[in-house]
């Protein structure tokens, strides 16, 4: 299995948000984050052709990067939301989750910092520390052998979004 982890893009000043009296979870992408993923994204596709499975926390922003994926690879690919990829759930959540659809070959997910660090690290090491930071619109592959499981996952590359768009023919 893969894992491509992905950092929602940007979704403008989180105090600037908060001053619309709105929860957090529906802050959505900037226009700067859309233009982003979207070149990005193409990217994504560059350097993984087939993906099975689009998982999003369901904050706004996240879903949202969520449906820009989907778009690049042109809505062919099965969709889902879950809580396990909000920003302060534990990485055993998430790793649960991941095994019960551990019959796809290709995952993508989408969610929040420091979360996602946090994630990445858990499960190429088994420790539940932020070893790897996950810059907004960057994405990570992850591999693991027969099935994903903490401390198993072997990092194959980490690329911000710069990167992914050099990767799709954007500058």
């Amino acid at each position: 299995m893969l894992l491509l982890i992905v950092r929602h893009a940007d979704a403008g000043d989180s105090e600037e948000w908060a001053k619309t009296g709105r929860p957090d979870g529906l802050r959505p992408l900037s226009t700067k984050g859309i233009e982003q993923m979207r070149a990005a994204a193409k990217g994504l596709v560059a350097v993984v052709p087939e993906v099975d499975l689009i998982v999003t926390s369901p904050y706004t922003r996240a879903a949202q990067t969520a449906e820009i994926i989907l778009a690049a690879y042109g809505g062919k690919v099965a969709e889902e939301t879950t809580r396990t990829l909000e920003p302060e759930e534990d990485p055993e959540k998430f790793e649960a989750w991941l095994k019960e659809h551990a019959d796809n070959d290709v995952v993508i997910a989408v969610g929040h910092e420091p979360q996602l660090g946090i994630l990445a690290t858990w499960l190429m090491t088994g420790e539940a520390s932020r070893r790897v930071e996950m810059k907004k619109g960057s994405a990570c592959l992850l591999e693991f052998g027969k099935r994903p499981k903490k401390g198993t996952g072997v990092l194959n590359w980490l690329m911000t979004p710069r990167q992914l768009m050099a990767h799709g023919g954007g500058s």
